[in-house]
C-alpha cells in the first residue's frame, strides 16, 4: 500500500463536500495544471459507482478513474475498489486546526510507486487549496 497525507485547514463539512461532489472534484482534480478532469460522477453508497474522466488539456491523453465504493462512514471513511480490482482508502481525522486527510492505495504495477506517490500527493495538494478557498 502507499500511503500519503495533508492537513486541510478547512471545517469537516465543507472537506467532505468537496471530496464527494462531482462538481467539486472537477475543480480540484488533476496532478498538474496542465491536466483536468472533465467529468466526474458519484453514487456515494456501498455499491454505488464513481468516476472522474482525466484528460491532458492538450487533448493529448485521457482516462477514467472509476471504481465502486465498499464502505462510505460519512466524514470519517471512504472505501472503494478501483475498476481494475485494487483497493483504496480515504480517512478523514478532524484536527485542532482542520481535518487530516489520509489516502492509502494498492499501487498500480504498471508505473513506479514513487511517480504514483508524486501524482497522488500533487492532486491530494491540489484538494486542500480548493477545500481551504471554500470556507469563507
Amino acid at each position: 500500500m502507499i500511503e500519503i497525507e495533508r492537513l486541510v485547514r478547512a471545517p469537516m463539512p465543507v472537506v467532505w463536500h468537496c471530496w464527494t461532489s462531482a462538481e467539486h472534484i472537477k475543480q480540484w482534480n488533476a496532478a498538474s495544471d496542465d491536466w483536468h478532469t472533465t467529468s466526474a460522477s458519484v453514487d456515494l453508497q456501498p455499491g454505488g459507482r464513481f468516476l472522474s474522466r482525466m484528460e491532458a488539456k492538450d487533448g493529448s491523453m485521457g482516462f477514467d478513474f472509476a471504481g465502486r465504493y465498499t464502505d462510505i462512514q460519512p466524514h470519517a471513511v471512504i472505501g472503494a475498489t478501483l475498476d481494475d480490482g485494487r483497493q483504496a482508502r480515504v480517512e478523514f481525522t478532524p484536527m485542532p486546526d482542520g481535518v487530516l486527510v489520509r489516502e492509502s492505495f494498492e499501487p498500480d504495477p504498471s508505473h513506479s510507486e514513487e511517480m504514483q506517490r508524486a501524482g497522488w500527493q500533487a492532486i491530494l495538494d491540489r484538494f486542500a487549496r480548493h477545500a481551504e478557498a471554500q470556507k469563507t
